[in-house]
């Protein structure tokens, strides 16, 4: 079988009238072919996502491979996708605060910021981030965490997708769902349940903000033990919350500061 395999192979390589394999012919059909795919799979599945829950993001595997090879922590997956009107406004609003402030406003990216964190970053070692809701949601769904200028690109590219073919609405469910709040504790209902005990749609604007204060690095800070870091970004948060009038309009835009 194997043989019948690589002959099939062989005799699709191109040749000349000389007999001569044509391989640079052959790369380039090849590139073309995989970047059809790529493009039809992305695609489809940001069409898909528009409608049906993510099943499971690369960082849940990740982490589940990072917890088996590592005894002192235990294997946990808790996860329970709801629907955006089962997640309270509290958090919705809170993590706009904590994260993307323009997140209505803007088409994925939040040029400002970038340029700002840029400038911060080539002259303190503490860097700044400028990833918007739409980046992360593209990052947490599609992509792998670690940095690298391939997997930026792909944000981007992933951002752009998202941003075009689903609604902000859409997009903050999938965030909401996908996000990690613990080891192992991913998106806002399996949080509120397991550090609050109550459903996602009960947390409260004082626990909502204690949940976006962490997942910039939910291993750093914990909902469970706060630091002091932690508590200073969910009181900025809170104060925050008060200039929206403790609610997000996904219709008619009410972000604070912005011109009709």
């Amino acid at each position: 079988m194997i043989k019948s395999l690589l002959r099939r192979w062989y005799r699709g390589i191109p040749q000349d009238e000389r007999g001569r394999l044509l391989w640079g012919r052959w790369f380039r059909k090849l590139a073309f072919r995989l970047m059809l795919w790529f493009f039809g799979l992305s695609i489809g599945s940001v069409i898909l996502y528009s409608f049906l829950p993510v099943p499971a993001t690369p960082l849940m595997f990740i982490r589940s491979a990072e917890q088996i090879g590592d005894a002192k922590r235990e294997l946990t997956w808790k996860r329970d996708w709801v629907p955006l009107d089962q997640i309270s406004p509290n958090l919705q609003l809170a993590v706009v605060c904590a994260e993307d402030q323009l997140f209505l406003e803007h088409e994925g990216f939040d040029f400002q910021a970038i340029e700002k964190a840029y400038e911060h970053n080539k002259t303190h070692k503490r860097k700044l981030g400028a990833s918007t809701i739409s980046q992360q949601t593209a990052k947490n769904v599609f992509l792998w965490p670690n940095r690298s200028w391939l997997r930026k690109g792909l944000e981007v590219y992933f951002t752009f997708l998202i941003e075009v073919v689903w609604s902000k609405k859409r997009i903050m469910t999938v965030y909401l769902n996908s996000i990690e709040f613990g080891d192992g504790i991913y998106g806002a209902e399996a949080a509120a349940q397991h550090f609050f005990k109550k459903p996602a749609s009960k947390l409260s604007v004082n626990e909502a903000a204690l949940l976006a204060s962490c997942i910039r690095n939910p291993f750093i800070y914990s909902v469970a033990n706060p630091n002091k870091e932690a508590r200073r970004k969910q009181k900025f948060i809170m104060r925050n919350m008060k200039y929206w009038d403790g609610r997000i309009n996904y219709e008619e835009p009410n972000t604070p500061g912005v011109d009709e």
